[in-house]
């Protein structure tokens, strides 16, 4: 009896990887194609991985071929996706704050409340103007059973989000993530996801049922888990940071160390409320500081998470989106009020901060277009919505295609606003010690590295 039930256990296994397998291979082929156009078009190879996913979906592949599509990513294989994504995000997201140089430079208190302004110039208005728009859609967009109140603040929490993942690849490519203007963007976009994820957090809490107790808990639990990480865990890890500088060796062993804490860390910030992926960059800031170990991250982690994770995440999105349902003006006028809300907000809130605390126009609006991509934190924001109904399979499209759009704004946007000459100048000033992204070599091309 025990011999049957095993052979059946193997044969639904097998069955599960050969459907899994060729689910992935498409993912990859389609990625690397639509990656490829995307920088042909001079975009981030990020958008054209994420426009993949939506091609996978039920909008372009499930409409011109349903069965093949249902066949591919059967309802087997999504659950299968969705863990394979997580684990994707949480460690892109390690890898960012790894590569984050926050410990050089003078990075004191001036440059810590520049960056909380820039984050509440690019959260508050978009927030306000996303619950705005959300009250006026609401009989039109809305679920019956989510209060107004909820769908306002929803649809505002994901418009007020920036793609700092996003946001960082393209600084890192550009050698522009230790300059002034780099440094004070990604520390202001990481405080404004951060708080993102705090509000989703006490959103959570009202929809469920759990009460504002659970969703303080929640908080406190995260300020506690980020102040033992950057203190306690950061001191142990020194010495090994230390001894991979000075030996120029990084083994087996310190690559089981780093990924059991990255996943640890992931899973006690998903198990307290908030998403793994901040679990994952607060793991990275405790990483050692040292050049050859943020290297050593790089290159043994970086490519096999962009190239095979992340790809799979978009897709898994994708598969939720359905941009059929938006056709006609019925649907397109709500969309444009949504997109014009959060466009404005983040674009303009941002720029005028900039220049609040005397960076020039130019670079004001360099930053108000570049904190203006959504990229992968609203898709993964939205998510969340869907799985808990609070919003609705037509609201979640909007906002992957709100996503999109925002995301293939950002570098057009910002080179209409820095000319070529003047980012040289601005990395010419920039010290020669200053690290390679993420711990690169200095004569490892940024592009190939993170695009």
């Amino acid at each position: 009896m025990y011999l049957a039930q095993t052979a059946v256990a193997h044969d639904s296994n097998l069955t599960l990887v050969l459907h899994v397998l060729p689910a992935i291979v498409v993912i990859l082929a389609t990625s690397a194609l639509c990656g490829r156009l995307a920088l042909l078009l001079r975009q981030p190879r990020v958008l054209g991985e994420m426009v993949a996913g939506v091609l996978l979906g039920p909008t372009l592949f499930g409409s011109i071929t349903p069965g093949l599509q249902r066949a591919i990513f059967t309802p087997e294989v999504k659950p299968v996706l969705y863990v394979i994504s997580t684990i994707g995000l949480t460690l892109f997201m390690f890898l960012v704050g790894a590569g984050f140089d926050h410990g050089s430079g003078a990075a004191g208190g001036r440059q810590i409340r520049h960056a909380a302004v820039l984050a509440l110039s690019g959260m508050l208005p978009s927030l306000l103007l996303g619950a705005a728009s959300a009250v006026l859609l609401y009989d039109r967009l809305s679920r019956p059973d989510v209060s107004t109140a909820e769908f306002a603040l929803f649809l505002g929490g994901a418009l007020s989000i920036t793609a700092f993942p996003m946001l960082a690849r393209i600084l890192y490519e550009r050698r522009l993530q230790n300059s002034r203007l780099g440094r004070l963007s990604l520390l202001g976009a990481s405080v404004d996801d951060a708080a993102a994820w705090c509000f989703l957090a006490v959103l959570l809490a009202m929809h469920t049922g759990a009460g504002l107790w659970h969703a303080m808990r929640t908080v406190g639990l995260a300020a506690v888990f980020t102040i033992v990480m950057l203190t306690l865990v950061a001191r142990l890890l020194r010495p090994i940071g230390e001894r991979v500088q000075r030996t120029g060796h990084f083994g087996f062993d310190h690559l089981y160390l780093v990924l059991g804490i990255v996943l640890l860390a992931g899973y006690f910030t998903d198990y307290i409320g908030i998403y793994s992926v901040f679990g994952g960059f607060i793991a990275g800031l405790a990483m050692p500081r040292h050049p050859a170990f943020r290297a050593a991250l790089h290159n043994r982690m970086m490519d096999i998470v962009s190239v095979l994770l992340l790809p799979v995440f978009f897709t898994f999105s994708g598969l939720n989106t359905q941009l059929g349902g938006l056709a006609g003006w019925a649907a397109v006028l709500p969309f444009l009020l949504i997109l014009t809300a959060g466009f404005i907000g983040k674009y303009l809130g941002c720029a005028l901060a900039m220049r609040s605390i005397r960076f020039s126009w130019r670079e004001s609006f360099a930053v108000g277009g570049l904190m203006n991509a959504r990229g992968l934190m609203i898709l993964i924001f939205i998510n969340i919505g869907l799985a808990y109904q609070i919003i609705t399979p037509d609201v979640f499209s909007m906002l992957v295609l709100v996503a999109v759009i925002t995301t293939a704004a950002a570098l057009p946007l910002y080179r209409l606003s820095i000319p070529a000459h003047m980012e040289r100048r601005m990395t010419e000033d920039l010290p020669e010690s200053a690290p390679s992204p993420a711990g690169t070599p200095a004569n490892v091309p940024v592009s190939a590295s993170v695009s």
